[in-house]
């Protein structure tokens, strides 16, 4: 989750992914979702369990926030929110 391009960003771990945007979109997501304003999906990946997910999340949290724009704009150089194409 991010609030605009290259701005204050959240990394996180779901299982229903649309639902859980809902949730920070509506403020009742993470207080630091609702803190910041974070309300636009910029990246998202798959894992195949629930226990992958958390490890690469605690991965994704150690990196450099450099590392991360790299990520993200690898996937979505204009950083658009990607919350629509979920459906």
């Amino acid at each position: 989750m991010a609030d605009r391009y290259r701005g204050t960003m959240y990394v996180g771990v779901t299982a229903d992914l649309a639902a859980r945007i809902t949730q920070h979109r509506q403020g009742n997501g993470s207080q630091f979702c609702k803190h910041y304003n974070l309300h636009r999906l910029v990246w998202a990946d798959r894992c195949d369990t629930i226990e992958d997910a958390s490890a690469h999340e605690k991965r994704l949290k150690r990196w450099q926030r450099g590392w991360k724009f790299d990520l993200i704009e690898q996937a979505n150089p204009k950083w658009r929110d990607l919350y629509d194409q979920l459906a």
